[in-house]
């Protein structure tokens, strides 16, 4: 017994010895990602110089985190107030450099900010005009129309503002119109090069417009501009701040993710006809979708700051979003306008959060899909994928097949046996070593569909319309790839599509999170692209998987095969989505432990440190996925320090 118990212990402290190792390979590992120790020492100088000793303690305990060698972080990733004081407030510094940089802008744009108003609160409307005066940037005017107030004092406020600034343009309607064509006569003043939207009771901090000339020198061609923004009250106290990803059409037509601040080109806003009655309470959102319409995304930029705060207040939509139940019918009308005037086939819901949902209508002729099943000695939970399948999928033109890869177990091999009946099922044999990506693409070969399904054997069918919610979208133009939404058994979920950067190379998005949670500002309910989804089920057309060569079973036979794959389709140009709609559970455990065999941890870091050299670029800055967010976890959580400083340019958050 004490031999054993001897045995036992050395057994335990060897695996923990392994544990630690691991952590420092993966502590080397981001290291190497930043370019070696000597740029990573540069690195945490600038953060002592940005931040100070408090900012280089937060980087050092994130660091350990996210290397696994801290069990625990010990800061809250998502207090915003202690957020702001360390890296989201202005300093005098910042303010002389933001007014010495603008003396090199080639290009200084003029904005004409759009500011409509109603008996507005004097209060409110003194503190929103003074937010654009106060604005670093020089170049502005400031276009209001005023929709026949009757509020003595609200007509005070505008009368004193118009003769204290010429750049402050006042136009009293004899008429009230509502918001749309108020809008329209402060239009009608503009003479910028660009329009900027205020409400008359929100506010612009005061490195707004510089931010976006600034954007506008990098990317002379931008003609939508679109920043981060947060909440204000009353008291100054700010909140809920919406760190948005890089243009996501998908995302775009689930929520009005461009909003504020929304800066457009004048000259097409113009040749639109501007806002358009019968839209009021989304009106910006009805603009946005004309304008994009005449122009390309490379023209669509969005800035990673906070350059807007919507007042909370009992009225606002800041505070309650349903205050205005004909706005979110207007954005439905809207949504479905756009998708007409494209000739696009679909219908859109109102989701309870208030949010939408685009169902594209699948053609009378059904492309026929392929589903691709690798399986080796797992009966249970192959019985359960196939049985669920066939079942419950209302999608009917499809064929299955299995590989099935050296499986000797007698159970497995009687089930595989079985399936033979079902003319629907093919079962193929490969009796090739282990090596996910080969399997697959011999697989490939053997298929008679236009596209293709990969599907894991531990999967199981929850929503009956899974195949054919993926294949809708599929269909439509500049579509790669389309993933699904995979829940453990216990109904958390497992992926929600792929964040490039958390983990090294990528983790799940929203991971973890329960059923009935609609994460980060909705989006793990909504239809949206990222850069990678699981191959544990993923739609792709077959010609465009032949095209990019498949899997790469050479460098990647077993981890991250499968975001090698979707950034190879993105490289050419298409868009990789990931719809909520398309429901399975996904039987990979919750708990399952590191496999410590050194073989194995041989290879993974192989693929590692190949996938980082290959894609390195967009691993570190993720555009479907905010540099002011964490790399430490799936939750969205605030990133300690942010990947990007005061000064425009993107650093390394690791």
């Amino acid at each position: 017994m004490a031999t054993k118990t001897k045995v036992s212990m050395f057994k335990n402290k060897y695996i923990l010895l392994q544990k630690f190792w691991i952590k420092i390979m993966f502590l080397s590992s981001f290291v190497k990602g930043l370019g070696g120790f000597r740029i990573f020492l540069g690195k945490a100088f600038s953060i002592l110089m940005t931040t100070g000793f408090n900012g280089v303690k937060l980087k050092t305990v994130y660091i350990l985190h996210h290397a696994g060698i801290l069990s625990n972080p010990v800061i809250d990733g998502k207090n915003y107030k202690k957020w702001l004081k360390l890296f989201g407030l202005l300093t005098d510094k910042d303010l002389i450099n933001m007014r010495l940089s603008m003396i090199n802008l080639k290009i200084q744009p003029v904005f004409s900010v759009i500011m409509p108003t109603y008996n507005s609160n004097p209060k409110w409307l003194k503190e929103a005009i003074e937010s654009v005066i106060n604005q670093v940037y020089p170049n502005w005017e400031l276009c209001i129309a005023d929709d026949a107030s009757k509020n003595p004092k609200t007509l005070e406020v505008l009368n004193f503002y118009q003769n204290k600034d010429h750049r402050i343009k006042v136009i009293f309607r004899s008429q009230n119109g509502h918001i749309s064509l108020a809008s329209n006569s402060a239009v009608e003043i503009a003479s910028g090069d660009f329009i900027a939207l205020l409400d008359h009771d929100d506010l612009l901090p005061k490195d707004a417009l510089f931010w976006v000339a600034n954007a506008i020198n990098k990317n002379p061609g931008a003609s939508l501009i679109y920043s981060d923004e947060d909440k204000i009250e009353n008291s100054g106290k700010r909140s809920d701040p919406y760190f948005k990803c890089d243009w996501n059409y998908s995302l775009f037509l689930s929520q009005n993710m461009i909003s504020h601040l929304g800066v457009y080109r004048t000259k097409i806003l113009k040749e639109i006809g501007g806002f358009r009655e019968g839209y009021e309470g989304s009106q910006d959102y009805d603009l946005a979708l004309r304008f994009i319409e005449k122009i390309d995304s490379s023209q669509i930029i969005h800035i990673p700051r906070i350059l807007y705060h919507w007042r909370i207040h009992p009225f606002s939509t800041a505070k309650v979003s349903d205050i205005k139940p004909y706005a979110v019918i207007n954005a439905q009308k809207a949504i479905s306008d756009h998708l007409n005037r494209k000739n696009v086939s679909a219908t859109v819901e109102i989701l309870p959060t208030f949010m939408y949902r685009v169902k594209y209508h699948l053609p009378e002729k059904l492309p026929f899909v392929s589903i691709i099943i690798p399986t080796r000695n797992n009966k249970s939970c192959l019985e359960k994928c196939i049985s669920s399948l066939l079942s419950k999928t209302t999608y009917h033109h499809f064929e299955v097949l299995i590989i099935d890869n050296n499986s000797d177990d007698f159970k497995t091999l009687d089930l595989l046996n079985s399936l033979k009946a079902d003319k629907r099922i093919k079962i193929l044999k490969d009796t090739m070593p282990f090596n996910f990506s080969a399997i697959n693409n011999r697989a490939v070969s053997h298929v008679r569909g236009e596209h293709l399904c990969f599907l894991n054997d531990d999967t199981e069918v929850i929503s009956p319309d899974w195949l054919g919610e993926m294949v809708s979208i599929i269909l439509q133009p500049g579509i790669g790839i389309v993933g699904a939404k995979l829940w453990y058994p216990d109904k958390t979920l497992q992926h929600g599509g792929v964040i490039l950067g958390i983990g090294g190379v990528g983790a799940h998005a929203h991971k973890g999170i329960p059923y009935n949670n609609h994460g980060y500002f909705n989006r793990a309910n909504l239809i949206q692209e990222f850069s990678a989804v699981t191959a544990a089920c993923m739609l792709i057309q077959k010609k465009l998987f032949d095209e990019v060569g498949g899997f790469d079973e050479g460098n990647l036979g077993v981890a991250f095969n499968d975001v090698d794959l979707c950034l190879k389709v993105r490289s050419l140009g298409y868009r990789i989505v990931w719809t909520p709609y398309s429901e399975l559970y996904h039987h990979e455990s919750t708990s399952r432990g590191d496999d410590f065999h050194p073989e194995k941890i041989d290879r993974f870091f192989k693929e590692n440190d190949f996938i980082i050299n290959k894609w390195g670029e967009i691993i570190k800055n993720d555009p479907y996925y905010s540099p002011n967010l964490t790399l430490g976890s799936e939750d969205f959580g605030l990133a300690w320090p942010p990947r990007i400083n005061h000064s425009g340019s993107l650093t390394t958050e690791v």
